[in-house]
């Protein structure tokens, strides 16, 4: 089959086309004809290695997985003996970022639990492009943010991959959404339900008077004083992405946030 396989970091034109062998899927993995594969944050980071905290996951000296790409969806050619939930012609989507990435390539195999079935609505491009944005945004405002009706939630980049499922999925959870953006993405961040915008180029957060149960920072360069001087007594802050600094900061933070 063929792939994109890539042997070191870099640019993108460390990336070459090759013909590779098609992978055989386990007792508990589907095999799956990509018919849509995306690329977000995560495949930038494990192409060029940096921030180098990364390479902790990815491999020190060259990229532990060859063939890069993490979201998917295509349909299911052949099953492992102990798969259930699937069958030979079922149209899936999933993120394997998490089981060997891979998707770059005309199959993959992933374990039974990283897919599921792609929604009747979405076509294959439209549904590779929402596991890992959408879940990552789920995972930090349902999860780990435990986000309730009536709360008032701040998403600080609230128009990119992560933000922009995070506004609808908070809205949906019944919260008061608040979202940072710039000026070309306002219209959009209403569109996306938000029920107040926040244009960074002409206000500043530390402004406002108002204060939040829950404040996520999608790849934010605010101080997380600033974070810290808009939340609620007890409020949370969750930090999604960014530079190293920005990833490595609130590791060392708590005090801000008690």
């Amino acid at each position: 089959m063929k792939a994109i396989v890539t042997s070191k970091y870099g640019a993108p034109d460390t990336l070459e086309l090759k013909e590779v062998e098609k992978p055989v899927p386990k007792a508990d993995e589907v095999l799956v004809k990509i018919h849509a594969a995306s690329v977000n944050y995560g495949n930038i980071v494990l192409q060029r290695g940096k921030p180098y905290i990364a390479r902790l996951a990815f491999g020190l000296r060259k990229p532990k997985f060859p063939i890069p790409g993490g979201d998917m969806a295509g349909t299911i050619e052949a099953i492992g003996e102990r798969v259930t939930e699937f069958k030979i012609g079922d149209e899936v989507y999933g993120d394997l970022s998490s089981c060997g990435w891979g998707t770059f390539a005309e199959y993959a195999t992933a374990p039974e639990k990283a897919v599921a079935h792609k929604p009747r609505n979405l076509s294959f491009q439209d549904a590779a492009a929402v596991p890992m944005a959408a879940t990552t945004a789920l995972q930090a405002i349902r999860d780990s943010g435990n986000i309730t009706a009536g709360h008032k939630v701040l998403i600080h980049g609230g128009s990119g991959g992560v933000g922009t499922f995070a506004v609808q999925i908070a809205k949906a959870l019944g919260a008061e959404v608040t979202t940072v953006v710039s000026t070309r993405n306002v219209a959009i961040a209403h569109e996306l339900g938000a029920d107040h915008v926040i244009d960074y180029k002409k206000e500043k957060l530390d402004d406002k008077e108002q204060l939040y149960d829950l404040v996520i920072g999608v790849n934010g360069s605010q101080r997380l004083l600033t974070y810290k001087q808009i939340l609620q007594s007890g409020g949370r802050f969750i930090h999604v992405g960014g530079t190293e600094s920005q990833i490595i900061k609130p590791c060392f933070s708590d005090h801000l946030f008690r």
